[in-house]
């Protein structure tokens, strides 16, 4: 019986040859976690769907298809992305493990809870982008000049939009740990971040303005998350200077 890859230790010596092996084997586990989760998805692909059509106003809800495969691949399409979201955690604990031997034991501790901190949010982000963003903006472009048009949604490209502006605000929603880590790094301390807010709450105006979602109401619904995650940031920083004393006068004030 085959079995799964040992973690090495911190400072374990071990050859080329086991560390190739550990890596082929790490591969195949996620390899067979992906596989998997592609068959868990596609076996409740129907449902997938239903799902990804709830956020369209109840009139709307019947996705059309133009191709003789389309169905097919679109399907499918969903499949795979589910599958992917699906066998993620293993992938990254794969991952990570093969990485971890690198770092000392505490090192490898605040990399767990970053990790767990960024999962929490990736998938408070999803949230927030299916139950407010999706519904606000599809609303809006649905019902935008109707009495003009003959609306018919098309499947794939309706998908496409759904899962882009979902993932997009999962990222968005990893702001704290990009700053922070920044802080923790050294490269910006946080006295700079809150010297230039107004220059920060620009490039958190640009940010919202180039992610998928045309439409004003999407681009708002991005950017007030994107402000307060910015604030919540620079908070988080405050307390990591405090932790690991980086680049912060003690007697300076919290951010106001």
């Amino acid at each position: 019986m085959a079995r799964l890859p040992r973690r090495l230790r911190y400072g374990e010596e071990a050859t080329l040859v086991e560390h190739l092996d550990e890596l082929r084997s790490r591969i195949i586990v996620s390899l067979a976690a992906l596989g998997a989760g592609f068959g868990v998805a596609y076996a409740f692909h129907h449902r997938l769907l239903h799902w990804l059509e709830q956020p369209l106003p109840a009139e709307r809800r019947h996705l059309v298809t133009l191709g003789v495969a389309e169905p097919f691949l679109t399907s499918i399409w969903v499949s795979i992305w589910a599958g992917l979201a699906l066998a993620l955690p293993i992938v990254l604990w794969q991952l990570w493990s093969f990485l971890a031997p690198a770092f000392q034991e505490h090192a490898q501790r605040l990399v767990a809870g970053l990790v767990l901190f960024a999962t929490a949010l990736l998938v408070a982000g999803i949230a927030f982008g299916y139950l407010v963003v999706l519904p606000a903006a599809l609303h809006f472009l649905t019902n935008y000049d109707s009495s003009q048009f003959t609306i018919l949604i098309r499947a794939r490209d309706y998908i496409s939009f759904a899962i882009g502006v979902m993932v997009a605000v999962g990222i968005v929603f990893e702001l704290p740990i990009f700053v922070v880590a920044l802080v923790r790094l050294g490269v910006v301390p946080t006295r700079t971040l809150r010297r230039n807010r107004r220059l920060g709450y620009f490039v958190v105006a640009v940010i919202a303005v180039v992610l998928p979602g045309v439409d004003p109401v999407t681009t708002t619904l991005e950017m007030v998350p994107l402000m307060a995650l910015y604030e919540l940031s620079i908070w988080l920083g405050v307390l990591v200077e405090r932790r690991w004393g980086t680049l912060r006068d003690p007697l300076e004030p919290l951010p106001e």
